[in-house]
């Protein structure tokens, strides 16, 4: 072979091995955004390296959710959302941008584009100082795509064109919400890796407002709202209600290694028991969880279990149990988690027929000592809420202790 051409063969592979491994540095502050077609969704998304170890941190608001499975090879980036079973794979282009694919794995068609970049100042873009405080209480009214509609509060904090906040409903809310303010509009999104949430909101003159609300690359609801600074919901304990001639809430389903656990077994007996009623997928159930883990390490002793029933994406046992092993990791939850069927409310309820209809999850059921059913509470609202997350904590703690002193 000539060697002028193995020489110029060399020179080639070496320019191309040179340019596959050239550094990349994925580390930092990135504004990212999944790619909705004719939406943008943004959010703050941090990528640390420490030793041979990546995670992600996604930002929203005060709120910071560390994403501990991240891979980094060369200019590629595989991240998955810890228990929710979604993911983004993704690369660095030469001009520094993370450009690639976000998807939830066991919904079809539910994916989007994803995109990273840094120095971006602002979660939306800010065309023009606000001209509308949207700081206060609103009172909400949403219309689903088949026109059937729901109440929520809608709680704001502005502080020049930045604005947080949440929405309440009776089944849950919205997390922690982020976003700006650019004249009499409103952009606000939240996104953890599993859900991404995203409204627009625009005042009228008569001080009203009108928008549209986007759940990720599927769901579309439109929304009309007001001040009202004493608009409340429906209690959330006397939305789920037992059947008539129920007293208590039995159950048998198997834990993730196969075991069936029962209300009747010993180490119920004589304890004050809740059951929630949860699935791994569940933003809301997330934040009950991270709250209920905590709280029982501290209460145990006292003569109370928790035990919770999942109610999971997908019917393959082994799929609920990988989903269960990674969610308890995640929140070091010491009680049982029981794989009690599908997320579909109408099957849920008929895998507990002493429930009338399960209407969300989450739902806590709290039993006394003799496990008869003392009160249902439907939905959470988390710490996001704020004032109704303390209100919620300082109601369970009181309500335990009555509980407690019988």
């Amino acid at each position: 072979m000539n060697k002028s051409f193995i020489i110029l063969l060399v020179s080639i592979l070496l320019g191309c091995t040179s340019s596959s491994q050239m550094p990349v540095d994925f580390q930092g502050e990135w504004h990212g955004y999944l790619d909705l077609g004719e939406d943008q969704l943004p959010f703050w998304i941090n990528l640390e390296k420490s030793g041979n170890d990546w995670t992600a941190y996604l930002i929203n608001d005060e709120e910071k959710l560390a994403v501990p499975e991240v891979t980094v090879k060369g200019d590629s980036l595989h991240i998955v959302m810890n228990a929710f079973d979604s993911e983004v794979f993704a690369k660095m282009d030469k001009d520094g941008i993370i450009r690639g694919r976000y998807q939830r794995n066991y919904q079809e068609n539910y994916h989007s584009g994803f995109v990273a970049e840094k120095n971006i100042e602002t979660r939306f873009p800010v065309l023009e100082g606000p001209s509308t405080d949207f700081s206060g209480k609103w009172e909400f009214e949403f219309t689903r795509s088949d026109s059937s509609t729901y109440q929520a509060i809608g709680i704001f904090d502005q502080h020049g064109n930045k604005l947080t906040g949440t929405f309440l409903t009776n089944f849950g809310d919205y997390r922690y919400l982020e976003g700006n303010v650019s004249g009499d509009t409103f952009f606000l999104s939240a996104f953890d890796g599993g859900h991404a949430f995203l409204f627009t909101g625009s005042e009228s003159a008569s001080g009203n407002v009108s928008g549209r609300f986007r759940s990720g690359p599927i769901y579309f609801q439109t929304f009309r709202a007001f001040r009202n600074a004493d608009f409340e919901l429906p209690e959330n304990n006397e939305l789920t209600q037992l059947k008539d001639g129920f007293e208590t809430l039995d159950f048998s389903f198997p834990d993730i290694n196969g075991k069936v656990i029962s209300l009747s077994d010993s180490i119920f007996q004589d304890k004050i028991v809740l059951v929630q009623l949860f699935g791994t997928w569940c933003a809301n159930c997330m934040d009950e969880t991270n709250f209920l883990a905590s709280w029982y390490e501290e209460n145990k002793d006292k003569g109370i279990e928790i035990v919770a029933l999942a109610f999971e994406s997908k019917p393959e046992f082994e799929y609920a149990v990988g989903r269960l092993k990674k969610h308890a990791e995640r929140f070091d939850v010491p009680y049982p988690q029981l794989i009690a069927g599908v997320s579909n409310k109408e099957k849920a309820a008929l895998s507990l027929p002493a429930l009338k209809e399960v209407l969300a999850f989450p739902t806590l059921i709290y039993m006394d000592k003799n496990h008869k059913v003392r009160k249902i509470h439907t939905g959470f609202n988390g710490p996001g809420t704020g004032d109704y997350y303390a209100k919620w904590v300082e109601e369970h703690k009181l309500f335990i202790d009555k509980l407690l002193s019988e």
